[in-house]
Parts: C-alpha cells; structure tokens; sequence
C-alpha cells in the first residue's frame, strides 16, 4: 500500500562504489528526452542483445496493472537498450520491480526505485543489482586520462580542472578544462594525453578556490581513471562509497543490534559527517533538511567496529560503521522499538542519507524468552501467549465458532521483561476460536497498522486458517485408540531405513477401492483393501521402513473448503500429446484440491485439506489415526517434510502471520531491508533467536504429539548449522518415559543445497552438505543422482538429450545427438560419471580411496563434480541417496530423452530397475520417489507443484504409469514441448501392466536384499573404508560397468553376517553380456544371492558368475546382479 508520507531530499543517494563499474561497454548514446510527467523510466541493457520475453514486474506506487505471468511490456529501444515507462500513482514515492523472462530473473532481488533517491530515470545492466542514475560509462581510452569529481552539495557550476606535465590539453588558469560530462558519481574530464605520458599534475578550482589546495597528480602507471572527493586530498583508485545526499525512511539499511549497538554501512565517513537515531509513536517524515517528528538522539561512531559476539550473529554486517547509543538515553529503548524509527546523517548541517532501521538483533538481545507460548493449560484452565515485543497494545478477540460472531475482545497484559502478551481464560474457551489484535508499527507501509491475526503458535484452525482455535493436544477427544500408549522403536541406526516419498492426495485419488468421500485424505492411509495401501504393505515387508510425506503441515495454496474444488475438463482419448489437458488444468489449478504444499501458513497444524472436516480439530484426530494405521497396518515409519525457510506470504499480505506479529523480525531482509526470497517465497531468519524457537518448538510439537519418526527438511540450506544441531539436540532429549517418543531415534535430514543470500556462509555457517558432514544429519546426494540420470535438473532443450549418464547411455547407448561426439569425448564422460557413482557407492565419503579413471589413486574428494568434490561425507548417516523425487521429471521421463529412440521397452524398463539399485546398493539412507518402482511418469513435467492429479496420480493397479498424457503445463515446459511430442505418444515408452509388475517385482527384491544383508547398511565410515572395494577400475575399465565388493572377514573389526563372508555386486549398464576381470575375488566361491535365483529375472540371471579360479565376472545385458560367497562350515 503506498505510504502517505513524501520521501524527499536535496540530491540523489548514490551506492558509487558500483555505479560507475568499469564496464567493458562501447560508448553508447542515449535519449535525450527524459520521461514525461508521472511517469517513470527504466533503462535495460543486455550485453547480448536479446530483449524478446523480457518484462517489467510491478508493485507498490504505481498505476500499472501486472502480474507474474503478464508483466509490463518493453515500452521502446533506444541507444542504450530497452526502457520501460512506468506510470507513477499520486505521491508515488518507490517503486518495486523485477526485471524477468519467465522465472527467470534479472538479476534477482526485489528492487526499488526510490523517487527521492534515484529520480525517475534510472539505468540498469543485466546481471547487476545495482540502479545507476546516468548510464554507466566506457572506460577511457588509453590515451586519456579520466578524472570523476563529486560535491555533497551537487553544486558544479564553474568548477574546472587545471592540468600540467604530461597532457596535450591547452589551458591556463583563468580557462580551465571544462566538464567533459555527467555521471552517476557526479561530473568527469577526459585529459588527453601527450604521447608516452607518465604522469599528469592537476587542481580542481573555481577562480582561485581549490579543492582541497595541493598540487595532485596522478601517475599514470597505475591507471588512468581517479576518484576525487571534495574536500579531500585523497586519490581514489577506485570509487569511494560516499553518499551526496537523499534518504527514503522506508528503505531499512540500518540495523539495530544491541541495545546500544547500530551498524550502518554509509560508506566513507567523512570530515564532519554526524549520526542521529529518532524515534516516536506519532510519525516521522524526511524533509528537506531531515528528518522530521522527533528529536534526534546523536549516536557516535565506535572505531573499534562491532564486537565479535556481534560479528558472528551478524558475518554480512562486517565493515559497516558502527554507532553506539549514548548511555544516558539507553533506559528508553523499550518505549523507542514500538514506535517508528530511523536512522540520519549530516554532513556540516545538511542530510547526507537516511534509513529505516532492521531490528532482529536488538530484539534478540532484549527480548529473546522461553516463556510459554501459543495455548498451555494448567489443568482445564487455558492460557494464550504471543510475543510481540514491538506491539503497542494487543488484544484477543474469541469466537464460539469458527465463523460466528465476536463474543469479546479482551486485553492481553504485556511483560516487559520479554515482550510477551498473555491471559489466562477459564474452562469454557476449550473448542473456542480467536484471533490477536496487533496494535504495531509496519514499516513497509510507514504506519501503525491493527493487524487481525492468527496465532503462530496455533494447534488448530478454522476452515482456511481464518481463526486459530483453543485446543488441547493431550485430551483424549483428539486421540484415536491406543494412542497413548504407542511407542515406536527406534531403528537401531539410520542407515536401516529406507524412505519411500508420496504425496498425500497421489496415494488415493485414483484408486478405485478407496470411497469418493475419502480419496485425498488422512484416513485412505488407514483402509484395508485398498491397491495403494497393498502396494506399501508389500514393500514395508520387503524392507520399506519409512513413508515420506509431501507438507502435511497447513498450507495457504490449497482451498480447504472441497465444495469449491473444481475439475478439469478433459476429454481426450489417450495416449495424447496434445496441449488440450494442459490447459484444462491450468485453467482451474488455483481452484482444484492439488499443490505439493510447500507454501506454509502455520506450522503446527496438519492441514485441513486432507481431512474429513477443515473446520476444527478433526484434522489432528485423523492425522493421528495415520500414523497408527501406517505403524499397526504395514510397520512403516512417518518422515514429515518440514519448510522452515519460507512462508508463503510475508508484510501485510491476507496469509502473512509472522510478520503481522512482529514486523520485520521473523523474515531474512536485504541491505535494504527488503525480505529476501532465493527459495522464491518470502525467506525465514532462523539465524534470528525467536524465529529458531518457533522451528524448534514446531519439531518438537510433531515429534511428540504426532509421533512422527523423521523430518526431511526443505531447502535445509537457508538455515544455519547451528539451527539443524539445535533441532538435533531438541528431538535428543525427547525421552518415551516422558515424552511418548524415543527423541535420539528421530531421523533428521535435508536438501544442503548453498545458494541465496546465505551461500557460502555469509549470513554465518549455514546446513550446507559439507557443513553437515559428520553431523548424522543427512544431506540429499546430487552427485550420484546426476551421474546415474545424466546432466543436472536445470536442463532443457538438446542438454537433456545430449548430456546421458551411467544408466540412460552413456557411452553405450548413443542416442540420435551423442552419436556425433567423438568416442573419446563420451568415454570420458561415462568413466567420470562411473567415478560419482563409486563414491556415492561408498556413502558419499571423502576419503573412500579407488583407482580413479585417470589411473591415479584418488579420494572421493578428488573427484570432480562440477568443480567441486564428489565427495563430503564423513558418516554414513549423513547420505540420502536418491536418483529421484518430487522435483523434476521423475526417473522414467528422464531417462527416455536420453534413450537411444529405438530402443526396445524391454531394455528401458531394465535400466530404470538398473538405476533404482544404484540406490538401494548404496551406503547410506536410500531415498525413492513414489511410484519409480511402477515406472511412474508424469508426462516429462520438470515441475509438478501444481498439476493436478492429472499429471500427478498414481495408477496402484499397475496399468498405466502416466505416460502420455498430454504435454505438460506451459509455465514450466513449453520450451521444451518439441521434445516431448513424439515421445508422448511413442509405443516404445509406454509400458505394459507387465512390464510395471517386473519392475515392481524387481524392486521388491532390491528391498529384501538390503534388509537380509548387513553389509549393504554399514555404520561407520571405519566400516566402509575397510570392508568396501571397487573392482575394474581406472582408464582401462570396462564403460557402462561398476563392480563393487563389500567383505565382512576384515582384521579388527567384527562379524556381521552369519551367512555370508562377502558379497559383489555388479552393474551392467550396457546392451551386452559383459566378462569383466577382477583377479581380487578370485579364490572365493559366489553364488547368485538366493533373493535373485528365485525372483523374477531368474531366467535371465542365469549363467551369471563369478569364477572363483580367476575372478573374472560374467552377467547380462543391462543388468544388476548379486553374488554373496557363503560362509564355508
């Protein structure tokens, strides 16, 4: 909402450190007109020239109506590139934009244009974040030499450059070298230069004022382009940060991080330059000469920077000039941080810049509690908390219903000691609803807003989360029978588990035993009788042990309400590649009852969705009611997928609760103070102490009232390291005798993927899977998913055919573009890709050692993957091994872009059972996507979130698996639809009903061969490392083949079979019986695993072996194959 507050000043406030950029462009011209009256430009410049696709997105102070999928049009060209006008609302003063094609965004972070900073012309270049008030500059020829100038008081009238020695410019003083031009730094002269100049002697003046009054020179062998700043003497070689005037107070570029800490980064201090922090309840505005509303309190600058207690919390704040509160004023704090604030600098007397100010660390030094929140009881008396350290007032409103009207609204009473409101209510609230009353300052509107808000901390909703409800997780009411008394085992270590993902609605939706009523639900979990519920009773007694869920947490992207659920409209004969059914479900994908759901709303209640009744608390009974069905039914194990890092909304958006609370806390913010959103919603701070708790609070929640056995967590990498060990240490101390829940046993594990603002450890060490290493918190594996599928999940056009891997072809199996390599270029492809598969293998480890494809002896660590290692585990917990899941296209659809396209059915279904063991095989946690044993597709979709039950259903009575039908929804695949339309409707790529039972039968037996044999679950790296051999490898090795070895007779280390002293296993990725060497198992006798003789591929097992007089290895065609060497009497 556009603020009513003006944001003026005197100039324009320049980040100059960036503006000028030395950028390699060819001198460019640009309009001369500027933009009309009420109108905004923006200036776009790629260096390559191509402007189709790209668009304009909009919002806040202005009049232009776009979306997402509709931005603003490129309004025209010009020398410089595309500009788009923007039209300005009344009193605009910023403006939100994202320049982006697509998903694809230019750079990528919300930015702003701010009227009383930039003006309302900026430049902006491709790849930058920065917005340049001039066009950026070519840099100067080699024979002149480029002087920049800048005045705090903008004022260049008659100033002019004196230049002497080694220049051919003609001046004297009285006739100065003029201006040559204007830049976003301030004003410049190109001095041309005598021939071989070395030096170049010069004084800026007006008449006989200097600036600053020496001779200077600039020596030309270290380059011929200086800074200059007014007033001072120095020479910069670069240009100095210094701000020449302006301000916007709803931009939050300060921080306040102690009680008497603030940090700001202004750039060069100089001469003169003053701090001042206001504060009031009543409003503060920016005028000409400042900041207006309050009295400024001066802060000083501390030169001792920030202290190193501070420095860790805050890395990315280094650097920044420090301002301590003096110490007589600091008893008003408490009063100063529920107003409006900011932060102002002066320069002799006129504003130099001025900011809102980022309060986490502030609020985390004062107010961080453990007191008791959300609703607690003292036997049948409830108690409602919330903390809101910045709130003036709060206040609960209570309901009898979730939709009848207010029976009262009552005070909540404020502690100041940790800023938390509560009240104590009685007996009659249980069942209750309400909401909280927020009386709170909001600086992205620049007002006092009375926010209506749920509760963070609520354990039960209403219908679409409109009001949180007073409930009691311990009262028998909300218990299925049993449910007290259940304790779970712990598995006796993590690397006996194997995890099977599912959605819920993909569970039932399409099976045709299960009733309407119920299809989508909690309760399907619990049914006898069902296809879905046989199928995971099947491979729960074959060796599954944990059921993955997709969010089962309340999710703001899903109708509760069924009764408004539409379908989609399809009526096409199958198999089909037409685009019909894409837009049939893209026409009501907003209305429908599917979404992944990784947009969370609150986090402590199961979503309503997927109940019976959204309206109250039967949600939690049903949950429950799973969760013993699962254990009692098929002895499976829950894993509950946890999105910490983001919410779906964030500021005063209709879904934002966090922020409606405590404005500003909750979320990651930018330099700016705008919140960050790299997980492409709005970023969580966990690294912030209250936003910890509540992630803490939450896992403990559902470990021990939903008794959940494993959170698998979403983009794990936005949090921090010390985040994930809190979480570690939470679940450790949950204890049966007083928690229900054997807390130690509870599995943790996450995507450790470094990207965002949080990359590289800049916000501090984050959960990264080099961090987490050696931690037991497991991290998905990319580097075997890769190697085994082939090229990456950002692939698209000829790169997903192009780029095969271990098991879809490569170097065996050229498909219809590989075949014009060369042989040795796919060669080295393959041995690389067989080298990521080995360590993977191998846990992952980084000191698993093997013959490398190059011949020399390497570490995990040495081998390549992108340029970085292969290899970062230290335990084998820490490996979730996976070559598939939700994201992407499932195992099938990827595989059948890179197939050669004559390939027979036969030979793809073997490889896709060849890849799925490359998992099971590992050491590690095998990690499996739904439906990869039926050879699930959902018709090439990269990206499913929100398809439907379409593209996403499960056909459990194993007749079709997806194929075909239709081409996939535009957003994310039109670009690729050329690809996939005659594959859609290929023969070769649409399994039988046999074909899917083989591959089910074939994975069933992978599950009982891990679960019968201890060496496929080792639990050390010590273990691994000693007991773990690679057999043919190094530049002579055998393409398209991996022979592993795994020995239980190793000296100093004990017995773990009793059956078998060894066993081998060998992967033929290739069309031939392949006979490979490997003289270290000979002398062993191997047999065929008894699991394999009587399976389902017996027949084309047989003749497989492994001669004990030489060891030489013999199996079939695209194959995996199991020796064990029973133990002699």
């Amino acid at each position: 909402m556009p603020s009513t507050r003006r944001s003026r000043s005197i100039g324009a406030l320049l980040t100059l450190g960036a503006v000028v950029l030395a950028l390699a462009l060819p001198p460019i011209a640009v309009a001369q007109e500027g933009p009309p009256d009420g109108v905004a430009r923006f200036h776009y410049q790629r260096d390559d020239g191509d402007y189709e696709g790209w668009v304009l997105h909009l919002w806040e102070d202005t009049v232009e109506q776009v979306t997402w999928a509709q931005g603003l049009p490129i309004t025209g060209f010009d020398d410089y590139g595309a500009f788009w006008d923007v039209r300005l609302s009344d009193g605009a003063a910023r403006v939100g934009f994202i320049v982006h094609k697509g998903d694809i965004k230019d750079p990528g972070p919300d930015m702003f244009l701010v009227l009383g900073q930039h003006g309302r012309e900026v430049w902006l270049v491709s790849g930058s974040d920065r917005i340049l008030t001039a066009p950026p500059l070519a840099p100067p020829a080699d024979d002149v030499a480029r002087v920049h100038y800048t005045r705090p008081d903008g004022d260049y009238d008659g100033w002019v450059l004196h230049v002497w020695e080694d220049t051919s410019a003609v001046v004297t003083w009285d006739a100065g070298l003029r201006v040559t031009g204007e830049s976003a730094y301030g004003v410049y002269w190109d001095v041309p230069l005598a021939p071989d100049a070395a030096r170049v002697g010069f004084i800026v003046h007006k008449g006989d004022d200097k600036d600053p009054g020496p001779d200077m020179f600039l020596d030309l062998a270290q380059g011929n382009e200086v800074w200059l700043l007014s007033g001072s003497a120095t020479i910069f070689r670069e240009p100095p940060d210094v701000r020449v005037g302006g301000g916007d107070l709803r931009s939050r570029r300060g921080h306040w991080l102690r009680s008497d800490v603030l940090a700001w980064d202004v750039g060069l201090v100089t001469p003169g330059q003053t701090f001042s922090l206001y504060g009031t309840t009543t409003g503060l505005t920016l005028g000409d000469d400042g900041v207006e509303g309050a009295p400024g309190i001066e802060v000083t600058i501390d030169d001792d920077g920030l202290p190193a207690d501070v420095l860790r919390q805050f890395p990315h704040l280094a650097g920044h000039t420090v301002l301590r509160l003096p110490t007589e004023v600091r008893s008003a704090v408490p009063a100063l941080l529920r107003g409006e604030l900011a932060l102002a600098s002066y320069r002799d007397g006129r504003l130099v810049d001025a900011t809102g100010l980022q309060l986490a660390g502030v609020l985390d030094d004062r107010y961080a509690t453990d007191a008791a929140l959300g609703v607690t009881w003292d036997g049948d008396v409830p108690s409602i908390a919330v903390w809101a350290p910045t709130a003036r007032s709060v206040s609960l409103q209570r309901f009898e219903t979730s939709s009848g009207p207010l029976v009262e609204t009552v005070p909540l009473r404020r502690d100041d000691a940790t800023g938390v409101w509560s009240i104590t209510g009685n007996p009659e609230w249980r069942w209750s609803f309400y909401l909280f009353e927020v009386d709170v300052f909001v600086p992205t509107t620049g007002r006092f807003e009375t926010n209506l808000v749920t509760d963070p901390y609520s354990l039960s909703l209403a219908t679409n989360s409109a009001r949180s409800q007073v409930v009691d997780l311990r009262d028998p009411a909300l218990a299925p029978p049993g449910w007290a008394e259940l304790v779970k085992p712990p598995l006796a270590d993590p690397v006996d588990a194997v995890v099977y993902e599912l959605h819920v609605r993909d569970f039932s939706v399409a099976d045709p035993l299960v009733p309407d009523a119920l299809r989508g639900t909690y309760t399907a979990f619990t049914l006898e009788g069902t296809y879905g519920g046989a199928h995971l009773r099947r491979l729960a007694d074959a060796g599954l042990t944990h059921l993955h869920l997709l969010p089962t947490f309340d999710i703001a992207t899903i109708d509760e309400d069924r009764a408004t659920w539409l379908e989609p409209d399809i009526d096409e004969p199958l198999p089909s590649s037409s685009p019909r059914p894409q837009a049939a479900v893209e026409a009501v994908r907003d209305r429908d009852g599917f979404n992944w759901g990784y947009d969370p709303w609150h986090y402590n209640v199961p979503e309503g969705s997927y109940a019976s009744d959204p309206d109250g608390p039967a949600r939690i009974l049903e949950f429950r009611e799973m969760v013993m069905g699962l254990w009692e039914g098929a002895g499976l194990r829950l894993v509950v997928d946890v999105v910490y890092n983001h919410t779906n909304a964030a500021g005063q958006a209709e879904r934002s609760v966090l922020d409606r609370v405590v404005p500003g806390y909750y979320h990651r913010l930018d330099d700016a103070g705008n919140v960050t959103t790299s997980t492409c919603c709005p970023n969580t701070a966990t690294e912030h102490a209250m936003m910890e708790r509540l992630m803490l609070d939450s896992v403990a929640l559902w470990a021990e009232h939903y008794k959940v056995d494993a959170f698998r967590f979403d983009l794990m990498g936005h949090h921090m390291a010390r985040n994930m060990r809190a979480v570690r240490a939470t679940l450790d101390a949950l204890t049966p005798t007083e928690h229900g829940v054997h807390g130690s046993g509870v599995y943790v594990y996450g995507e450790g993927w470094d990207f965002g603002e949080v990359a590289q450890g800049a916000r501090g060490p984050n959960a990264t899977q080099r961090t987490m290493a050696g931690s037991g918190i497991g991290t998905f594996n990319d580097r075997l998913r890769d190697a085994v599928r082939g090229g990456g999940p950002f692939d698209g056009g000829e790169a997903l055919v192009a780029n095969q891997g271990f098991a879809s072809g490569a170097f065996v199996l050229p498909n219809e573009i590989t075949a014009r390599s060369s042989a040795e270029a796919r060669r080295a492809t393959a041995l690389l890709a067989a080298d990521q598969i080995r360590v993977g293998l191998a846990a992952n480890l980084e000191h698993v050692t093997f013959v490398d494809r190059t011949g020399a002896l390497a570490t995990g660590r040495d081998v390549d993957y992108n340029g970085q290692p292969a290899g970062y585990g230290r335990v084998p917990q820490d490996h979730i091994v996976y070559v598939s899941k939700h994201d992407n296209q499932t195992l099938w659809d990827i595989l059948q872009y890179k197939l050669p396209r004559d390939l027979g059915t036969d030979e793809r279904v073997r490889l896709q059972t060849l890849a799925l063991s490359t998992v099971l095989f590992s050491q590690g946690v095998p990690f499996v996507h739904a439906g990869s044993e039926l050879l699930r597709s959902k018709s090439f979709d990269r990206n499913s979130y929100d398809s439907g039950d379409w593209f996403n259903a499960i056909d459990w009575t194993m007749q079709t698996n997806g194929m075909g039908r239709g081409l996939p929804l535009a957003a994310d695949n039109r670009d690729n639809w050329a690809l996939m339309r005659d594959r859609l409707v290929d023969p070769l790529l649409h399994p039988s009903s046999d074909h899917i039972a083989f591959a089910a039968d074939v994975f069933t037996e992978w599950l009982r061969v891990r679960a019968d044999t201890p060496l496929l679950r080792l639990r050390t790296a010590e273990d691994v490392l000693a007991r773990l051999r690679f057999h043919d490898t190094g530049p002579e090795q055998t393409p398209g083949v991996i022979v592993m070895s795994l020995h239980d007779d190793e000296a100093g280390l004990p017995l773990l079979d009793e059956r078998y002293a060894s066993l081998v296993i060998v992967w033929n990725a290739g069309p031939d019986v392949v006979r490979v060497d490997a003289p270290a198992l000979a002398g062993v006798p191997y047999l065929l695993h008894p699991v394999q003789a009587d399976g389902v591929d017996a027949g084309t097992l047989y003749g497989s072996y492994v001669a004990t007089a030489s060891g030489q290895v013999r199996v079939p065609a695209f194959s995996t194959v199991v020796f064990v060497a029973p133990r002699l009497p």
